[in-house]
């Protein structure tokens, strides 16, 4: 293979991978020069020497490509004739024989002068080079965009992740904890993501998207919402149980713009647009204020609440609630009061304020035969008094809120699911 074959076909390639011309033509000099160093870097002596005698000439348009040495003459018996620079009169002589002692010999070095399996090398060198470069290109544009909405097209469904192509060809991962549940997912159909984080695994960039983050949330409103693309509008914070439920805290510094009339829409067009995205996920947009006790209100809508005790040095707060409001409070499998606790960044415990005005309820004390007196009392320090309000939740929940064990747990709620039967 000449020279001008070499640098067509790698030039070729690099355009096919989008490398630019003055990065093509570095990656040329560099596997050139690499090749000079193999070749010429050790002296007579064996010693390593310098290469920076030679000059490399690339022009990756024509495919022309020139290396040349330069020498200088020096006497047969200097010292210097060993030297990695210098040449002695009679070898130069049988370049040119009309140069003399203290000229500079520029001798073209061709690429079939370093064989043909350095040739083979320089060519694989290069393209490696072209892709080893494409994979950082890769990797920077994502991390730029690390956070961002992307587009994606399924080609892959496998158990622990789906694989999509992007515009450009590249693939990227959803993996299954970054997936809503309820979404599915057939090949050759497209679907919106943000990029979550992009890592470098055995020098390969592995981009992964993420539906469940809530910054996937915050950018669907900033799609859905002008004024909050804008910046009129500004979302405080996002709390989420993908795909089920989720509450979004919004403040607006114009006075004249209700943030929550403008995220919904009229007749709840801009919300349904990211409702439908997120499989029927309920979002609630609330008001954001620095008042702590309304925004703790806020946070528990649409359960009105009685009167309200903050105990911020312990991050606890103590809400008082009708019968009747309890279990809005509270939610399906406790997941409006678990939002909530995690909005506004306390444990929320929920209390009766009249425990005789419930309406087919029952005391927990009335179980003390068949529960500890222990595990009552945890049960109330948390604001559930009463047997439904215990089997308004789920055992993880219940786990998480209080100090008993999963198995302590689960013997309470079949005791009181029996009362009910």
């Amino acid at each position: 293979m000449d020279a001008s074959t070499l640098v067509e076909s790698f030039a070729d390639f690099a355009k096919q991978k989008n490398i630019d011309r003055p990065t093509m033509i570095r990656i040329l000099e560099d596997v050139f020069q690499n090749m000079i160093k193999k070749k010429y870097g050790l002296d007579e002596m064996g010693r390593l020497v310098p290469t920076d005698n030679f000059d490399i000439i690339v022009n990756a348009d024509k495919g022309d490509l020139e290396i040349w040495r330069f020498r200088e003459i020096v006497d047969d018996d200097s010292e210097d004739v060993w030297e990695h620079d210098k040449i002695s009169l009679t070898e130069a002589k049988k370049i040119e024989p009309d140069f003399e002692v203290g000229e500079e010999v520029a001798e073209q070095i061709f690429l079939e002068d370093f064989g043909r399996r350095a040739v083979s090398t320089a060519r694989q060198s290069l393209m490696q080079k072209v892709k080893d470069l494409e994979k950082d290109i890769l990797f920077e544009k994502y991390k730029e965009i690390v956070g961002e909405i992307i587009s994606g097209e399924v080609y892959q469904v496998l158990s622990r992740e789906v694989l999509l192509i992007d515009a450009e060809g590249n693939e990227i991962s959803l993996p299954r904890g970054e997936q809503i549940q309820k979404d599915r997912y057939r090949k050759g159909e497209t679907i919106r993501a943000i990029v979550h984080k992009v890592e470098m695994i055995n020098g390969n960039p592995k981009i992964i998207l993420s539906r469940t983050s809530p910054v996937f949330l915050e950018r669907l409103f900033e799609q859905e919402v002008p004024e909050v693309y804008d910046g009129l509008i500004t979302i405080k914070k996002v709390v989420r149980e993908p795909g089920e439920r989720a509450k979004v805290a919004v403040e607006s510094y114009d006075d004249r713009i209700d943030p929550v009339g403008a995220c919904v829409g009229m007749k709840g067009s801009r919300i349904h647009a990211i409702v439908r995205e997120l499989q029927n996920e309920n979002i609630d947009v609330i008001n954001f204020t620095e008042n702590l006790e309304l925004y703790i209100q806020r946070a528990l809508s649409p359960a009105k609440i009685t009167s309200i005790k903050i105990d911020k040095e312990n991050g606890r707060v103590s809400v008082y609630l009708k019968p009747d409001q309890v279990s809005l409070a509270i939610g399906k499998g406790g997941l409006n009061i678990k939002l909530a606790s995690r909005l506004v960044d306390m444990e929320i415990d929920v209390f009766r304020e009249d425990a005789d005005a419930q309406d087919e309820d029952v005391d927990l004390q009335e179980f003390s035969d068949e529960i500890e007196a222990w595990v009552i009392e945890e049960l109330k320090r948390i604001g559930l008094d009463t047997a439904k309000s215990v089997l308004a939740l789920n055992t993880e929940e219940l786990v998480r809120r209080t100090d008993l064990e999963e198995e302590t747990v689960e013997m309470v709620l079949n005791v009181l699911k029996k009362e009910f039967e």
